[in-house]
């Protein structure tokens, strides 16, 4: 990984005996267009009284000369295009359903032969280091989640949700089932978030520690438990039952 560039204080002296010699005279740089008299200034405005014969240099030193072109090429060109836009979000990837029993175990419930696009609902998990990671994705326009119980009944259930809010965004939430009812829970164990709603489905993927210090809401996955399959709809970004 690349690491950020340092400069000690005194890479800052060639600078400030610039802004302190004063004016130095300069020739104009190949992306001067039109440099002489009149000239341009940063945003490419021109500079002095067009109608007098006075030659008015282009820049007036070597730190105008670089911040103006540095302006000109980086921020605005002559025809003054805004700034950059920021580079596209890379697309979600898709589930690898080849993998199951290999290097990860699958649950799907559905028709025969269906995957992680067309199962009514599909479940992939593997270690990955100290961490789990799953892969959920269910035929709705709401949510899916994934449950664990110390029995096959709902209540006292640690459960990881994806939901899909009225913003279009999918959400990884974390909740505890208090009987009948998922009580969201603000401590959130997943990491390594993303997800995505397409051809009204919610496909997830995240990771969530395998041990975590005691907690009534987040259960260590080192240990036995049931899962918990469920998918629904949801309103305003809120599953309902």
């Amino acid at each position: 990984m690349a690491q950020p560039l340092r400069q000690s204080p005194g890479a800052w002296l060639p600078l400030l005996s610039l802004l302190l010699v004063g004016p130095v005279a300069c020739a104009a740089s190949p992306a001067d267009d039109g440099a002489g008299p009149g000239g341009r200034g940063p945003r490419g405005r021109a500079r002095g009284n067009a109608g007098t014969d006075e030659a008015v240099p282009r820049h007036d030193s070597s730190y105008g000369t670089f911040a103006g072109e540095f302006y000109d090429l980086r921020y605005l060109s002559e025809e003054g295009y805004p700034f950059p836009t920021a580079p596209p979000v890379d697309p979600f990837a898709k589930i690898k359903v080849e993998d199951c029993g290999k290097t990860k175990g699958c649950f799907r419930y559905g028709k025969p032969g269906c995957n992680a696009e067309t199962c009514d609902y599909f479940l992939s998990y593997r270690i990955i280091g100290a961490d789990v990671e799953f892969e959920l994705s269910a035929d709705t326009d709401g949510w899916v989640a994934v449950g664990f119980s110390s029995d096959r009944k709902m209540g006292g259930d640690d459960v990881m949700a994806c939901v899909h809010d009225d913003n279009g965004r999918v959400r990884i939430q974390h909740f505890y089932n208090v009987g009948q009812w998922a009580k969201e829970i603000q401590r959130n164990p997943a990491r390594d978030e993303e997800g995505v709603f397409e051809n009204n489905r919610v496909t997830c993927r995240f990771k969530r520690p395998v041990n975590v210090p005691r907690d009534e809401t987040i259960v260590d996955l080192h240990l036995s438990w049931y899962y918990l399959f469920a998918w629904g709809p949801a309103i305003q970004g809120s599953i309902t039952n």
